[in-house]
Formats: structure tokens, sequence, C-alpha cells
């Protein structure tokens, strides 16, 4: 029980006290009668004293313990006027100080963090001790691309995207650099913050998609120019060579055979040059020469220039064009041949399984309001072990693939500012997603 409950009871005690003195009053010595009130007096100072000196101080500590619980720093205690207790007056009121202190503290570091992390460059994902997601910053929505509803409190390989898959495989403490197939890089670390004790996972993703490409392009570019240059000198000087000791035996007799193989060895040289130079291509791709154009009608176009040679491969193309799609600045040409590069691949793909089944391979080129593309295909589909490899310089599935088609795909969409993706789904289908930066809308 508390000492203020005491005290009211060696009060109540006093009086009752008290009242028998005064029954008994008539039958007591005057003398006595004075030492009784004497010490009913010195009783009655004392509790006065007793309750400044100790009630009223534990009083107070007691309601300074309840702004404790109740966690509010802002109140201070009064001094009481007695020596202990104001002692711990005033410590209480210093550790209230810098517990409001510390608090404030806390609170501007928090607001910073998150400041940082909405404003920060690159992606931040928090998952709570469960796995799910409890915060993504807009970096990392735009990496992922979803919207923060598909994604908070839900375990990352539940969320629909191909990053979120990718950074749930990567281990405790360990970076991983991640390539999908749309020709973005990422580098991923998995690390954990300690939070009131508790270890809190998160990921960290940085795009270095354009420090990649500029590094492969710089090594690639040095590559085949010394290549080109090479190849193209030794077979200029071979062809010359060849042609004029061809043409010299061709006036004697019994030396056709001789020059047949004359001729053959200058046409592979000729296809070797023709070889080289489209690699060489590839590095003078020029810078896009904007001008306004119907989306629909470039679409269509391109499907008239291909549909003979998917005719030829018994393949059916098939287009549909969305009204709502305007027009674009986009460079004709460049964009044409991206568009061309696409549907011979498709019909390429459909073509490497002809006969393995019953059913007619299609292609179905399709324009997506505000401003997108799709090139449908229902070929053998793309492996995951491919998907992060297509944009990669020189790769190419094909036997006789020279790996540059999707890399200059990948240059005139980057310079376009287009986002693209190439994957088989769930139904089979592959698609090659183009997505044309808003900025290059004229009107819709």
């Amino acid at each position: 029980m508390r000492i203020k409950f005491f005290f009211f009871i060696l009060v109540i005690f006093l009086l009752g006290l008290g009242g028998l003195l005064i029954y008994f009053i008539g039958k007591l010595h005057f003398m006595h009668l004075y030492i009784i009130e004497g010490l009913i007096v010195f009783i009655l100072i004392y509790l006065i004293v007793f309750y400044r000196k100790i009630v009223k101080p534990m009083n107070t500590i007691g309601n300074g313990m309840e702004l404790l619980r109740e966690q509010d720093f802002s109140s201070r205690l009064s001094k009481v006027g007695q020596y202990e207790a104001d002692r711990i007056v005033n410590i209480f009121n210093r550790m209230m100080e810098q517990l409001k202190n510390e608090r404030l503290r806390l609170r501007e570091q928090n607001h910073f963090l998150d400041l940082l992390i909405q404003a920060s460059p690159m992606g931040v994902v928090i998952t709570n001790m469960d796995g799910k997601v409890s915060q993504v910053n807009p970096m990392a929505l735009k990496m992922l691309g979803i919207c923060l509803e598909e994604a908070l409190n839900k375990p990352l390989e539940q969320v629909e995207s191909l990053l979120a898959i990718e950074l749930a495989t990567i281990p405790k403490d360990e970076t991983a650099v991640v390539r999908l197939n749309d020709a973005n890089i990422y580098k991923c670390t998995h690390s954990f913050f300690i939070d009131r004790g508790f270890k809190h996972p998160f990921f960290l993703i940085e795009r270095m998609t354009e420090e990649v490409m500029r590094a492969e392009k710089r090594t690639y570019e040095k590559v085949i120019r010394m290549i080109a240059h090479e190849v193209n000198n030794t077979t200029a000087g071979i062809t010359s060579t060849l042609d004029t000791v061809e043409q010299a035996l061709s006036t004697e007799e019994g030396m056709e055979d001789l020059c047949n193989v004359m001729r053959v060895c200058m046409e592979r040289c000729f296809s070797m040059s023709r070889f080289i130079t489209r690699f060489a291509d590839v590095v003078k791709i020029p810078e896009p020469t904007l001008v306004p154009v119907s989306l629909n009608e470039l679409v269509s176009m391109c499907k008239r220039f291909m549909e003979g040679m998917c005719n030829d491969r018994q393949i059916n193309l098939h287009l549909e064009c969305d009204p709502a799609v305007g027009v674009l600045c986009l460079d004709v040409s460049l964009f044409e041949q991206v568009l061309v590069n696409i549907i011979k691949n498709a019909a390429e793909s459909i073509e490497s399984v002809a006969g393995q089944s019953d059913k007619r391979g299609e292609i179905t080129v399709r324009t997506i309001a505000p401003a997108g593309i799709e090139i449908v295909d229902n070929g053998p589909g793309i492996s995951k072990e491919i998907e992060s490899k297509l944009f990669s310089p020189f790769f190419s599935t094909k036997p006789n693939g020279q790996g540059i088609g999707l890399i200059f795909i990948r240059e005139v969409l980057s310079r376009h500012g287009c986002t693209f993706s190439l994957r088989t789904y769930k139904d089979g289908m592959t698609r090659f997603r183009i997505r044309i930066s808003d900025d290059r809308c004229l009107h819709l």
C-alpha cells in the first residue's frame, strides 16, 4: 500500500484518540490536561511536517512515474522544498529533458532517412521478419515495374515482377548482378539493419544498364573496327591478286578448273568482307532523326513488307491496330528496321521447329494505346537461362547467327527512349513489348 494511505490511517487514529481524550476530559487532572493538549499540538505539527516532507514528495515522484509511463517528456516536476526529494526532482527533470531531446533527434533522423530513401536514385525494398515487403521507395517501384499495392505485404517471389523474383533468390549478405530480358542490368545487395534489437532484411538495387552498355559498346566498337580494318585490307589485296591471276589464266587452255577455284576463293573473300561489314554497321548506327509519324501507318507498312517472307514460310502474319494510338516523333527508317528485325527473328524461331507440330505459325503485330507495340509469336519460346543473355553482344541461339540483330534493336530503342522486354509467358506465347516514351507523343 502507498505511504499516503498509511498517513491517512495515522490521522484517523490520532483523531480518534483526541476524541477519547475529550470524552474523558472531566476526569483528568488540570496539569495532565495541559500535557495532553501539548501532546496533541505536537502530533498535529508532526503530521503537517510528515506530510510535507514524506507524503507530498512521494506523491510528486509518483506523478513523475505516470509521466514516464505515458511518455510525456515535455512536462516537468516542481520542487517541493525537501532536499532529498528535490535532488530526485532535479535528476528526473534532467532525464526528461534528455529523453525529449533524444526522441526529437530520432524523429528528425528517421524523417531525414525516410526522405533520403524516397529520393534515392537506388531502389530500396524493405521486408519484415516474415519476408514480406513492408516498404518500397519510388525508384524500386519503377525498377520493378509495379505499383505499391502490388508489392506490400507479399513475399518477393509472389510479386509480379521478374526483378522481384530474382531478388528473392539472392542469399543474405551477398551481392549479385542481375541481367533481365529487357536488357536492363542491376546490381542487387541483400543485407539487413537492426531496429529495436531485431534484424530487418532489405535490398538495395542499383541500375547499371547505361554503364555496362557503354563499357560493352566501347569494347566491341574497338574490336570490330580493328577486325574490320584488318579483314577488309587483307581481303582487298587477296581478291585483287586472285582476280588478276584468274584473268591471266583464263586465256590459257586447260586452266578452267583452276579459274573456277580462283572465283570461289574471291567469292569467299567477298562473303567475309560482307560478314564483317555487318558487324561494322552496328557501331555506325546514326543518331535518330525524329519526324512526326503515325505509329499505326508505320506498323502497317512493315506488315506489308514482311508479309511475303512469312507466306513463303507458311506463317500467318496478323495486324491489330489500336485507333487510340496517335502520332509520335520517331526515326522512321531506324524504327522500321527494328520492327523488321523483330518479325524476322520471330519467323526464324517458328521455322526452326517447323514440322514438329501440326499447328501453323502465327505472328501478331499490335499497337497499344497510348504508345506501345507488341509482337507476339507461337514459336518454341525462350528458356529462363537464355532470357538473361538475349541482349548481350554477339549472343545468338541460331547455328549461324552473329548476335548483332538484338544489339541493333537495343541500340535503336534505347536512343528513342523506349522500354522493352522479350520473354515467353505462361500461355506459351513469346512477346516482344515496346513502350515508347511519352515525350515522343505529339497527340493521342
